[in-house]
């Protein structure tokens, strides 16, 4: 420990307070302006702030219940099921009983503690106590010691790692952005056909009244002026009139066909090797992806998950081998993660991938999932609980619009998919320095100004 290090209790750094929660019985307690967070709000939370959970209370469920009103940049930690999920208060907020929260004493920077406690969860877990779930109590959780340099320094730490955390978070907007724009763009062309509706429109040809409302929308927008028309030789490409499709009980583009998702992909499941086999697996081999690799997960592309199995795992097992940009679809617990494979790829029983049988149909199938999950979960059964069999997967109906469609369709996004993917690369290896740089800060291994001299 460096000489201008001290040594403090964590009940020293600030007061450790608990939470509760209003009786769900009584109305008056909830949906009011007091933002109340519980672990769950923070399962996959990928910022270091938060304003607000899923819920509120009013001010009668405060006064009525164990919670605390806690100050901006309390830091909230979970103190069970599970432990050490982490926020920074960004403004007046509760919890439920699932925290304990440190109000913080002058002379503590706040992301200086978070990043502390980030740094530092097994020591949160061993002092943990519990039969069927773990908790840590405020007693043991103030009891635990850590050096602290003065609050300066704790500063710049902060700064600096927050830096790196900044560009991680613009990041992951960025790719929400992209994502919502490619969403948008699918159902655009193929839920709502409004470049359909503008040649129908522009052609004068009569428009179903099922679609009426559609084209109402489409009117106003074009009259507006503030939409952006597509090439010339791509509008061209679609029709400008609809027949009604049986098989779907709705009205689709003339010249479009129905198909099924078996049409389009080879549907496969995965498998798991024996656990009980240590042979089966390895800290670098064949990328191996289970649903809860993907839980928070907010990429597009994956190249791997906790786990990699060996070439003897792959064969004494059902897992597949994937091909580079699987579409890889998550079956049961939950049904729904989705992900675009980045290289060859393995993944248990809880996936049934797709493999497209042409390129381009690798963008309009990931949308079609992404936009059809409550379809795709009116077809799974199970009283457990609830799975999508790789023979239901198929067998689910979809529009094949023309080939020449789905390619330009491809091709326009496939730019934004290129943004994503190097959005994904460069957040790795911010991920990778703030990672390898967090424990020698925090621990007074390395400081800021020695880390500065050895950049220039």
């Amino acid at each position: 420990m460096r000489n201008n290090w001290k040594e403090y209790r964590l009940n020293e750094v600030g007061k450790i307070i608990g939470g509760g929660t209003p009786s769900s019985k009584i109305d008056e307690y909830w949906n009011g302006n007091i933002s109340w967070i519980t672990p769950k709000d923070l399962s996959g939370y990928q910022f270091r702030r938060i304003k607000k959970g899923g819920r509120s209370i009013t001010e009668l469920g405060l006064e009525k219940s164990s919670t605390r009103l806690l100050p901006k940049n309390t830091v909230l930690i979970t103190s069970r099921a599970p432990i050490g999920y982490l926020a920074i208060a960004d403004k007046e907020v509760c919890t439920n009983q699932g925290f304990k929260s440190i109000i913080l004493n002058e002379g503590f920077h706040p992301e200086f503690i978070y990043y502390l406690i980030k740094n530092n969860i097994r020591h949160l877990e061993a002092a943990s106590s519990g039969s069927t779930f773990k908790e840590i109590s405020g007693s043991s959780l103030g009891k635990l010691i850590f050096n602290f340099p003065p609050y300066e320094e704790q500063k710049k730490i902060a700064h600096l790692l927050g830096t790196l955390d900044d560009k991680i978070e613009l990041n992951r907007q960025t790719n929400q952005t992209l994502e919502a724009m490619a969403q948008a763009l699918f159902q655009s062309w193929f839920v709502n056909f409004d470049p359909v509706i503008d040649n129908a429109l522009q052609a004068g040809n009569t428009i179903p009244d099922a679609l009426q409302q559609k084209a109402e929308n489409r009117k106003a927008v074009i009259e507006s002026g503030k939409y952006p028309k597509l090439p010339q030789h791509i509008q061209d490409q679609f029709p400008n009139s609809f027949v009604y499709s049986q098989t779907l009980e709705k009205w689709i583009p003339e010249g479009w066909e129905v198909g099924k998702i078996e049409d389009i992909s080879k549907v496969v499941g995965g498998g798991t090797p024996s656990k009980k086999v240590s042979e089966y697996f390895t800290d670098d081999g064949i990328a191996w992806l289970t649903p809860k690799d993907l839980s928070g997960y907010n990429w597009r592309f994956i190249s791997k998950g906790k786990l990699d199995i060996t070439e003897l795992g792959l064969k004494k097992s059902s897992a597949k081998l994937l091909p580079k940009n699987s579409i890889l679809f998550s079956s049961r617990a939950p049904i729904g993660y989705i992900a675009l494979a980045e290289n060859e790829i393995t993944t248990n029983q809880g996936f049934k991938s797709l493999i497209p049988n042409k390129s381009f149909y690798k963008e309009y199938l990931f949308q079609f999932l992404k936009d059809n999950i409550l379809l795709i979960e009116s077809v799974a059964t199970g009283s457990t609980f609830k799975e999508v069999s790789g023979t239901a997967l198929k067998g689910i109906d979809l529009i094949l619009p023309t080939e020449n469609i789905l390619n330009s369709f491809d091709k326009i996004t496939e730019d934004k998919r290129n943004q994503l993917l190097k959005l994904r690369k460069q957040t790795n290896s911010l991920k990778q320095t703030r990672n390898t740089l967090l424990p020698q800060l925090i621990s007074g291994k390395l400081s800021v100004a020695e880390l500065m001299l050895n950049v220039k």
